[in-house]
């Protein structure tokens, strides 16, 4: 691949050979993953955002759309639309909280947890050829590493960036 097709590596030069950006491949990667996980979770009638729903209400049954929302990477205004999407498909289904009625707790019904998990396997596979290559220790610090990354883009602020 030539220098100039690759943008990780359009300032390199021969006499500065420079690895790639890991943000640039950070990128490149959740593009190709994306690609291939919406295709998976299509055949199982979900989006890959409905898919990471279930997900969340798998591990934490019982949030509202807005605690959904917010663990969920989306706006609470689109987690109120796929709330009621999913629950049209069967998938989930809510009851007013004990102590506010306004508020509805969302839970996975039997075909939400079916979809999750034929979604899972095909995640797992996706998952497996990407790490083909990979030494299962290797494998682990990439996993600590990318979750470090996350939490310390979480505590970024933009402004520090401005002022460098």
């Amino acid at each position: 691949m030539s220098t100039m097709t690759d943008p990780a590596r359009a300032q390199e030069t021969p006499e500065d050979p420079a690895p790639p950006r890991i943000i640039y491949l950070v990128k490149r990667i959740e593009l190709i993953a994306r690609s291939h996980l919406d295709a998976i979770t299509r055949e199982h009638g979900l989006t890959t955002l409905q898919y990471t729903a279930l997900s969340v209400l798998r591990a934490q049954p019982g949030l509202s759309a807005a605690q959904l929302a917010r663990r969920s990477f989306v706006s609470a205004q689109a987690m109120s639309e796929m709330v009621g999407a999913l629950e049209a498909k069967g998938m989930i289904s809510r009851e007013p909280a004990p102590g506010n009625r306004r508020v509805l707790r969302a839970h996975l019904t039997e075909a939400g947890r079916a979809a999750l998990e034929a979604c899972d396997r095909g995640a797992d596979l996706l998952e497996e050829h990407m790490l083909r290559d990979v030494p299962p220790h290797e494998a682990a610090v990439l996993r600590r590493a990318l979750t470090a990354c996350a939490r310390g883009l979480g505590d970024f602020a933009g402004a520090e960036a401005v002022h460098a």
